[in-house]
């Protein structure tokens, strides 16, 4: 006999609540996401670490409301305390039980301890001597050089322990063409740096390791990572994917529908494509496998549309806050550029999963599966009150911190209601302490390794300032693609009409390289840190050809995320494809295809500035004719892909959409017009086909 819960035509009685608690997701969360590994403590170890944390979130939650010290000081101790709890947190192979022995003091090695307390000391040295760098910057002492490499040291350890290997080796050839610049080839060559100018650099001015990376982190970042972990824990993720089941479960294929929508939800809170895999994904995963995809098509939705949510106002990860710092832009303008383009990706995925239930013929999900919506509303409205304050107070015009701060506070509060509305004063008010307590060391938790990642970085944007790298490399790619440019030129020549002229030719090849640069740094490194080191070394290419500056770090941004659905390394699709009993490689490479909106737009925005909204130049006219060649564009290239529009497509009628998929996101009238002419006939004949096929 069949099981019903493997048929795909047998419905299923929808069960509130979701069936993982937070504690499962979180232990599904530190399975998947090498950043939440968490290695074991014994007891006092654990007491100790678990005491740092919370008092880590209530030192940003009181900032957040009144203020932070002076900026060295406030990321010296910010990074002192997370460096002290990485080598806490992270053993140095693998998620290991605690050690006993000599070599070893409860439960952690001696080295350990040694570097968590030689990390927590090097970075509050520079806050202590603050008032003496202005007599020494440029000359630093014996005493300064020796806390500077200790810090240096640490770092790269801290980062290979909580992130792997990739960025700590980064840094290191940075560090590398610093000092043995005069053996560099070609137009790299530069005269050199001894260490005590590379320490000095990077560790006692603001234009290394205590710079903006760190400081955004350090600021901004946490605090809404905090706010991310209350909301979750009040509810309002599974408030979320409740509504979006009840709105898009009852359509074809509806599992993969909630899917994309309940994503796009829970991106608005959440900045980590992980954590918005599995916390959605626990669900859709299963149901979409139980209406009739395939196992690694499932996993690969799930991911795709869960790396949405790092390019979703209002939080957007990091890189909105990073943006505000570099480009000196309200966080409401960053945030309304965001808007189009995140619509454009979830579109692309939302129409792919349509066509693909389409092709393979799956239901909707049976009502008796789906939550009544009014209920699901009527039962977790308040949960929603922390996002309306968050949204509210930014777009009063106050700064990013009040709106965290205050947001946090809502979700005390809701929760503090919760805890007291079911059970009691006393019980309900030690529940409401516990929650609390719990939220704000996962919160600081989460903000582990992307800080000691920031800290990272600087070390590798303080060697692009020291020797002008940035600046080589843009020439280096611009000179490349110029050269294709002219090749491609020439042929083009002997159409009888224009193309592309040669500067939009040279741009297209300078837009390509660097996404293809993005990517591939991206396969080893978080968005986050990707972003900052692109934006240092790839957005100055994009400036020499006059690329608006928002434009340019909304591009490196984009193809940054990319790369978290890029194999060989697509962390989000290899979370997905474990709970899906997926294929990890089949699922990157599906859910990459199911990308290409992101991948696309990117290029749309690039020519056409006008689709970020609040860009120099804007139009309305140019808004319109970017936009609505991008929907149809994506529609065409995803029913392509996919094989199926109304019914199945010929192999001559897949090229034929591939072309007029390129012609209609070009933001040109006469591309546009071409598309279109190629697109209608091939939407008629799918007509007809459809109707021949409804007949039968």
């Amino acid at each position: 006999m069949t099981d019903p819960r493997h048929d795909p035509q047998q419905p299923q009685h929808y069960d509130q609540p979701n069936l993982l608690d937070a504690d499962a997701l979180q232990a599904l969360e530190e399975k998947y996401d090498p950043e939440m590994r968490f290695r074991d403590l014994l007891g006092p170890v654990a007491a100790l670490a678990g005491g740092i944390l919370f008092l880590l979130s209530c030192y940003h939650f009181y900032t957040a409301g009144f203020g932070i010290p002076q900026a060295t000081v406030h990321r010296g101790l910010h990074m002192a305390a997370t460096l002290f709890l990485v080598f806490l947190s992270f053993s140095a192979f693998g998620r290991q039980q605690a050690v006993r022995g000599p070599g070893a003091f409860l439960g952690l090695p001696l080295i350990d301890w040694a570097m968590a307390i030689a990390g927590a000391a090097a970075s509050l040295y520079v806050p202590w001597i603050y008032d003496q760098l202005a007599f020494r910057v440029g000359n630093p002492n014996l005493t300064d050089i020796t806390m500077g490499t200790i810090l240096i040291v640490v770092l790269l350890e801290a980062v290979r322990r909580s992130m792997g290997w990739p960025l700590p080796v980064i840094a290191i050839l940075f560090i590398a063409y610093a000092y043995f610049g005069r053996n560099m080839p070609g137009i790299l060559v530069h005269p050199g740096a001894s260490w005590s100018n590379i320490v000095n650099h990077l560790y006692l001015t603001s234009q290394g390791i205590y710079g903006t990376a760190l400081g955004v982190i350090a600021t901004y970042v946490f605090h809404f990572v905090l706010f991310g972990v209350m909301a979750t824990r009040i509810g309002l993720g599974q408030l979320f994917i409740d509504v979006a089941s009840a709105a898009a479960g009852r359509f074809a294929g509806g599992p993969a529908k909630v899917s994309v929508l309940s994503s796009a939800l829970l991106g608005s809170i959440s900045g980590s494509s992980i954590a918005n895999t599995v916390t959605t994904g626990a669900l859709t995963i299963p149901a979409m496998i139980r209406v009739g995809y395939p196992r690694h098509f499932a996993a690969a939705v799930e991911a795709a549309a869960s790396t949405g949510g790092q390019i979703t106002p209002p939080v957007m990860g990091a890189v909105a806050f990073l943006m505000i710092e570099y480009l000196g832009l309200p966080l409401t303008t960053i945030l309304t550029a965001a808007i189009v383009p995140a619509f454009m990706h979830f579109f692309g995925v939302l129409v792919q999963v349509h066509l693909e239930a389409k092709r393979l013929g799956l239901r909707g999900l049976h009502p008796s599966e789906l939550p009544n919506a009014w209920k699901v509303l009527r039962a977790g409205w308040l949960t929603v009150v922390p996002l309306i304050v968050l949204i509210a107070v930014l777009l009063s015009g106050r700064t990013p911190f009040a709106a965290a701060f205050w947001s946090i506070i809502a979700c005390i509060v809701v929760l503090l209601w919760q805890e007291l509305s079911a059970h009691g004063l006393a019980t309900g008010l030690r529940r409401a302490a516990h929650g609390l307590y719990e939220g704000f060391v996962l919160g600081a938790k989460q903000s582990l390794a992307v800080t000691a990642a920031a800290a990272l970085v600087g070390v590798v944007i303080g060697v692009v300032t020291l020797t002008g790298v940035g600046f080589k490399i843009a020439y280096m790619v611009t000179g490349v693609a110029a050269g294709w440019a002219e090749s491609v030129s020439s042929v083009l020549a002997i159409l009888p009409f224009e193309v592309m002229g040669l500067q939009s030719l040279t741009l297209l090849f300078t837009l390509l390289l660097t996404a293809v640069v993005c990517v591939l740094m991206g396969c080893g490194i978080p968005t986050t840190a990707n972003y900052i080191i692109m934006v240092a070394v790839a957005a100055p290419v994009l400036g020499l050809l006059n690329v608006q500056p928002l434009v340019a770090h909304f591009f490196v941004f984009y193809y940054g995320v990319l790369a978290d659905v890029t194999p060989p390394v697509a962390m989000a699709a290899y979370a997905a494809s474990g709970i899906a009993g997926a294929n990890a490689f089949k699922a990157g490479n599906t859910a990459f295809r199911l990308s290409m909106g992101k991948a696309l737009v990117p290029f749309v925005f690039a020519f056409q500035p006008a689709l970020l909204l609040v860009t120099d130049g804007f139009t309305w006219n140019a808004f319109v004719l970017a936009f609505g060649g991008a929907v149809l564009g994506i529609w065409a290239l995803s029913a392509a892909i996919t094989g199926w529009m109304f019914a199945s497509l010929l192999m001559i009628e897949r090229l034929a959409l591939t072309v007029a998929a390129v012609l209609l996101v070009a933001p040109d009238w006469t591309a546009t017009l071409i598309g279109l002419a190629i697109l209608v006939p091939v939407g008629v004949r799918q007509l007809a086909a459809a109707r021949r096929v409804a007949a039968v």
